[in-house]
C-alpha cells in the first residue's frame, strides 16, 4: 500500500484517522493560513486544506497526502482559533444560545499520479445559552484558545453543546465517513 501522510499537527485528526486502521505517518504542514482571502467560507476551507496538502507534496514523491482545515461560520463571520482569552470570550458570547456551522475542508493528493480531490463537509452545532460564569470557567480550562470558534466538542467543551446536526467527526476536524468514500478513488477501501 502507498505511504499515507497526514499533513496535520492536530491530535484530533490523528486520533480520527487512527480509527480507520490505516497505517500512516504524521507530517505537520508548514503552510501559512490566510483567513482574510476574499473567498466564501466553503471556498476558503477547501483552499486552506489544499494548501496544507500541497506544502508537503514536494518532499514525498510517492505518497498519499491527507490534509484538512476546520473553522466555524456564524452569520457573516468566519471564526478560527481565538488564541487569546479576550477573543475566546467574544466568540463564546457571540455563539451563546445560537447555531453555528462547522465547515471542514479536506484535500487528498496522490503525489505519484497527481490525482487531487478536495471536498468539504458542514455540520450544524447548537450552543447552549452560556452564563458569564460558564464562559469564564471554560476559558480557565485553556481548552478554547486553540480551537476554532473557541470550543471543542471532544473535550470539556462538550458540556456547552445542546446538539449537533451532521457528522460528529467533521466537527472534530476530519469527516471520516466522507474521507473513506473519497479514498476509494485512490484504491483504498477502509472496509
Amino acid at each position: 500500500m502507498k505511504k499515507i501522510i497526514l499533513a496535520s499537527g492536530s491530535p484530533r485528526r490523528r486520533e480520527i484517522l487512527e480509527k480507520t486502521g490505516l497505517t500512516f505517518v504524521v507530517r505537520e504542514s508548514a503552510y501559512e493560513e490566510d483567513m482574510t482571502l476574499p473567498l466564501t467560507p466553503v471556498e476558503l476551507v477547501k483552499h486552506l486544506a489544499a494548501g496544507k496538502a500541497r506544502a508537503v507534496v514536494a518532499d514525498e514523491p510517492d505518497a498519499l497526502i491527507i490534509a484538512a482545515d476546520t473553522f466555524i461560520v456564524f452569520g457573516d463571520n468566519v471564526l478560527g482559533k481565538p488564541k487569546t482569552e479576550e477573543r475566546a470570550r467574544e466568540m463564546l458570547k457571540m455563539l451563546s444560545g445560537k447555531e453555528n456551522q462547522v465547515v471542514t475542508g479536506v484535500a487528498i493528493i496522490d503525489t505519484a499520479t497527481g490525482l487531487e480531490v478536495v471536498f468539504h463537509d458542514i455540520a450544524k452545532v447548537f450552543i447552549k445559552e452560556l452564563s458569564e460564569a460558564t464562559i469564564e470557567a471554560y476559558i480557565k480550562t485553556g481548552d478554547p484558545l486553540d480551537k476554532a470558534g473557541a470550543y471543542a466538542i471532544q473535550g470539556i467543551g462538550a458540556v456547552l453543546i445542546e446538539k449537533i446536526e451532521g457528522d460528529f467527526f467533521a466537527v472534530m476536524g476530519l469527516p471520516i465517513s466522507r474521507l473513506a468514500d473519497e479514498l476509494k478513488q485512490f484504491g483504498i477501501n477502509i472496509l
